[in-house]
């Protein structure tokens, strides 16, 4: 993306070295599903085909795999080499734990689409509907899938847990785990509460995608991964610094697609944060924008009160972020933040291929804006 430091590429090093991380993470992750769907058929047969099976079917359909190529680069920027099998099988925990939130996040937000194909909650409740079961398909579906997050939650934290135990830097890397687990859930209780508040605040919105996003996405994998090779707390330091710089990004990034992506192209809904009004940095700013600049329009369009149920009201506050500028804002934002996590980064003392593999990290996670037709609405 424009504005980030070139950084060459020794000839020694892949350049792809992350994203092939991220491709061999798909059979580690396999295998630990196969024996955990065995286990879930082995326990109730009904359970592990309805429940079990459908989560497992989530896990591995789609999705970047960028945490297991953050986890990947963390490792080499602290000096990680030769067999990478530990971080690949924190990778996989990783991709567990983000399928928890993946389903629990859709069942919060009502989302009935993800990565392509109908969210959990509303696959569960169609086998409901269709089973002619008694009581609601949509509570059958909803709490069906609160058991499917937590079972995610339960396989990551085994699989964490027991590559801690196979290897000497356990304890760090459980560390860094737990922190992890209670970031998140802390950015998703705020992302409700401010919800549920209708705030507006530009602060509440980048602690929001902080707690929720950028630590959990970038910074914590790029430790996990240099804990596995016996970092110290100052490449620590650095590199989460790093990953919460290149995290925001990331979310921002997110943002303007959830605003203004193609759903053909993101395999989710492009309406969902607008219809809820969730607190984004991209609507924090726009509200700031319309007030300064007394845009009555926009700010009605924008309001906490603004009913945005209607295609009609939708378009209007998407033109609003527009108008205001606020859309312009964020794409500089998006620069400034991964021009300070390429700085922070170099402060880890990362060789010179890791600091190339996380600059095209950081272009991969935060360089993808809507085209010009994705923007119509």
């Amino acid at each position: 993306m424009p504005g980030l430091p070139s950084v060459a590429a020794p000839p020694a090093e892949p350049v792809d070295a992350p994203l092939a991380a991220a491709d061999a993470v798909g059979p580690v992750l396999g295998e630990v599903l196969d024996e955990r769907l065995r286990l879930s058929r082995a326990v109730d047969p009904v359970f592990g085909r309805e429940l079990a099976d459908r989560l497992a079917a989530l896990a591995t359909r789609g999705g970047k795999r960028l945490r297991t190529a953050f986890a990947h680069c963390g490792w080499r920027a602290a000096g990680g080499s030769g067999d990478p099998s530990a971080v690949l099988r924190t990778g996989a925990a990783l991709e567990l734990l983000q399928v928890c939130a993946l389903v629990h996040d859709d069942v919060m937000d009502g989302s009935v689409r993800r990565r392509g194909v109908p969210a959990l909650h509303v696959q569960l409740a169609r086998r409901h509907w269709a089973a002619g079961m008694y009581g609601s398909s949509e509570s059958f579906g909803t709490s069906a899938a609160v058991l499917a997050g937590d079972l995610a939650l339960a396989w990551a934290d085994d699989l964490l847990t027991e590559t801690a135990l196979g290897t000497p830097h356990g304890a760090r890397l459980h560390a860094e785990w737990r922190a992890m687990r209670t970031e998140m859930v802390a950015g998703q209780y705020r992302d409700l509460h401010a919800q549920a508040a209708r705030s507006s605040g530009v602060d509440e919105a980048l602690t929001i995608a902080t707690l929720k996003s950028a630590l959990y996405t970038v910074a914590r994998p790029l430790a996990l991964g240099a804990c596995l090779a016996g970092a110290d707390e100052r490449v620590l330091d650095a590199l989460r610094a790093a990953g919460r710089c290149a995290g925001l990004a990331f979310q921002l990034r997110n943002d303007l697609l959830g605003a203004f992506g193609d759903p053909a192209l993101t395999g989710e809904p492009a309406d969902d944060d607008l219809r809820s009004r969730k607190l984004t940095y991209l609507l924090a700013v726009a509200v700031q924008l319309a007030d300064a600049r007394d845009d009555r329009q926009a700010a009605a369009a924008l309001a906490p009160d603004a009913d945005l149920t209607s295609g009609k009201a939708v378009r209007q506050a998407r033109s609003a972020l527009r108008r205001t500028g606020a859309r312009d804002v964020v794409e500089a934002k998006i620069e400034e933040l991964a021009d300070l996590g390429l700085t922070h980064f170099e402060r880890s003392g990362a060789p010179p291929a890791a600091r190339h593999e996380f600059a095209a990290l950081v272009e991969r996670a935060t360089g993808a804006a809507p085209s010009a037709e994705e923007e119509v609405a």
